[in-house]
């Protein structure tokens, strides 16, 4: 790469698999080539850059790579958090690097490198100190409630693992973003006021790009040739609610709406994964709904795992919403790419997807409950015109939200803190 004082880092945990903070991290080296700096990536675990043509349209496979000398393992992922500061003082010192921009918060030991001429960029995703900290307790953010954590770490042997991960967590995080860093970042007005909460400053708020490899339909497929159909995209979790749709909201949807199909597209590689999966299963049955696998079936409810893209936007051009359930969405990049294909969108009144997607009731639908749900969703089944007003309103916020429009605003915001 290019000359001394001209070198960046991009540093990210797990660069292996495609994600959202994968998406922002490789759209910031993007930004910072586009400055004129050298990117250079540092990780854990060693991954395929050109996966990432696949994975976003974002060719990364140029800039150099540090990582530990971890192979591909991928055991005890979550304690190799404490170290993703290791090869990242590697490359400072290697590249002599002038800047680092980082997703991560446990970067504590970088720190020091400020004094030697480093520039951090923190981008927050969503403060993990909420989760781990007990002054958080009862904010229903995180501390003990956040269904993820709780699904994945509240039993044994995981809940040691866990243990162990937060107590050694105050030796590798830094304490404040807003005294560690020179320029703080994060992904929606939602996520900033946390931030505000935790830190007592609010951070720029800079919202992820779209990938550039998701088309923006300009022209959807009218209301009319549509069916009765809502769609849903997001792994198999608990904190993405499908057991709360199929439960309680497809029974009273049904009743008010008429035939209604639900079709349900998750990520399920992991046996938690696989067993929420059955639980939703089992749970739409229990409610008296038809289930399937086959889209070719009649049924009410069809859950679809590890679905190609190419079906993806199928059913989503042959539908009519798009729901999202899950509270307290950090960004809400399903919601996003349903935007992009011209599909009006349902999500719950929290989070990022509320307050930066859907702009609180503007380019989209909200509810806090049940009823608010059916209504939301009925209305868009029902009357044609909202419905072109919304899916108009998903074409032009998804339009605002390219990885052009990232990499200039990204671009300015550096300019104006005098970071380049």
């Amino acid at each position: 790469m290019g000359g001394v004082g001209n070198n960046v880092l991009v540093t990210h945990h797990y660069w292996g698999s495609p994600g959202g903070g994968q998406l922002v991290c490789a759209s910031a080296a993007l930004a910072l080539e586009h400055l004129g700096f050298n990117p250079v990536l540092t990780g854990t675990f060693k991954f395929n850059p050109s996966k990432y043509v696949d994975w976003y349209g974002i060719d990364i496979s140029k800039y150099p790579v540090v990582t530990l000398p971890l192979g591909g393992i991928k055991a005890f992922g979550l304690w190799t958090r404490l170290f993703v500061w290791y090869p990242a003082a590697k490359a400072i010192n290697r590249y002599q690097a002038v800047i680092m921009f980082t997703d991560e918060e446990t970067y504590k030991p970088i720190v020091q490198y400020r004094d030697r001429g480093l520039s951090i960029i923190e981008y927050i995703h969503f403060p993990f100190e909420v989760v781990v900290d007990p002054r958080f307790r009862g904010t229903g953010l995180a501390y003990g409630e956040d269904p993820y954590v709780t699904e994945r770490y509240s039993r044994f042997p995981m809940n040691m693992y866990w243990g162990v991960f937060t107590r050694l967590l105050p030796h590798y995080i830094r304490e404040n973003p807003f005294n560690d860093a020179d320029l703080v970042l994060t992904n929606s007005r939602w996520t900033a006021g946390v931030a505000k909460m935790v830190y007592g400053e609010e951070p720029t708020v800079l919202n992820p790009p779209i990938a550039p490899n998701t088309e923006i339909v300009s022209e959807p497929r009218p209301f009319d040739e549509r069916g009765n159909w809502v769609v849903m995209l997001g792994r198999f979790s608990e904190e993405k609610r499908y057991h709360w749709v199929v439960g309680e909201l497809m029974p009273r949807l049904l009743k008010e709406v008429g035939p209604v199909k639900l079709i349900i597209f998750g990520g399920a590689t992991t046996r938690t994964q696989l067993m929420y999966m059955n639980r939703v299963i089992d749970l739409a049955s229990r409610a008296g709904l038809r289930v399937s696998r086959d889209l070719n079936q009649e049924a009410d409810v069809y859950v679809i795992p590890n679905a190609p893209r190419q079906l993806i936007n199928k059913m989503m051009d042959s539908g009519r919403v798009f729901l999202h359930a899950t509270i307290n969405e950090h960004w809400g990049i399903a919601v996003a790419e349903a935007m992009a294909r011209g599909l009006p969108v349902v999500v719950h009144k929290s989070g990022g997807a509320w307050s930066d997607l859907v702009e609180e009731g503007n380019t989209g639908l909200g509810y806090v409950n049940v009823d608010e749900a059916v209504d939301s969703i009925a209305r868009l089944l029902k009357d044609a015109k909202a419905w072109g007003h919304y899916s108009s309103a998903s074409v032009v916020k998804a339009s605002s939200i390219t990885l052009q429009n990232f990499i200039s605003r990204f671009s300015d915001l550096l300019k104006s803190e005098g970071l380049v």
